[in-house]
């Protein structure tokens, strides 16, 4: 046969029979005087069983395991292994699909999904919420409620539960008579510092307001010195996150920031 014929008879691609051949995966066969390959029954019978393991799901590097190992314990090795794999993935489809579906759900119910979601639920109302309020007040919405969503957002798919926690936390907070609403006023004061200098006195008042919204429940979540640690973050160390958050920020908004965070560290002891 030729490796036209040897392909088709398999059900396989010519560059896929040749593929094999430079890994090493099916031998090369003797070739006629006009140098064309010859393959005999062998080499098909060879050439099937490389689909049969490619189709069941294992990696070329698998499948050259099972190929030199005669005896077959290999075969039922790396089996038993690609069938803990699929479980593995039937389960995450499964997780998935739960969570696509109650995406579905709150957009059905909500007419749509927030502009940086996908979020959880408990963040959707709290976004929902920051909408509704943005509404009801003149001019654009304050910038800095954007960048509260992308943070919180960004917290949430995090993976270590932070972000729904804190999203619990303010949602119980901003569900308070009247708490959205000076949420944005402090917006506004936030918004106002973005164009003057860190030591303008406007800082402190603002970031007295910052620390005022703040609510009990998310102070008493973090100790005294994990709050002082994150105020100072990005000055004597790299910082990690917070530094990249106060970076986020004008100069200004950072220090009031910063400054918010201190009050908040001394409510903690």
């Amino acid at each position: 046969m030729r490796i036209g014929e040897l392909a088709g008879l398999v059900g396989v691609s010519t560059r896929a029979v040749r593929h094999y051949h430079h890994l090493g995966l099916l031998p090369e066969p003797e070739r006629r005087a006009n140098g064309y390959r010859e393959y005999g029954l062998r080499d098909a019978v060879a050439l099937a069983r490389l689909r049969r393991l490619t189709e069941l799901g294992l990696g070329l590097e698998e499948v050259r395991d099972v190929l030199a190992d005669d005896s077959g314990r290999e075969l039922h090795e790396v089996l038993a292994e690609l069938d803990a794999d699929l479980a593995r993935q039937e389960e995450e489809i499964r997780t998935r699909r739960a969570r696509l579906a109650a995406l579905r759900q709150q957009a059905e119910e909500h007419g749509g999904l927030p502009a940086e979601g996908p979020v959880s639920d408990e963040l959707a109302a709290m976004f929902r919420e920051m909408a509704r309020t943005s509404a009801t007040l003149p001019g654009p919405e304050p910038a800095v409620a954007a960048k509260e969503r992308e943070v919180l957002a960004l917290l949430e798919s995090a993976g270590d539960g932070a972000g729904e926690r804190v999203a619990g936390l303010l949602g119980d907070f901003t569900a308070a008579p009247g708490a959205m609403e000076r949420a944005y006023e402090v917006y506004g004061l936030l918004d106002a510092l973005a164009t003057v200098a860190p030591d303008d006195p406007q800082v402190e008042r603002v970031a007295q307001a910052v620390a005022d919204c703040i609510p009990d429940t998310m102070v008493a979540e973090v100790d005294a010195e994990q709050w002082a640690r994150a105020a100072d973050a990005g000055r004597e160390t790299d910082g990690g996150f917070m530094a990249a958050y106060y970076a986020h920020f004008p100069p200004a908004q950072a220090e009031a920031m910063r400054r918010a965070i201190r009050l908040v560290a001394e409510r903690a002891r």
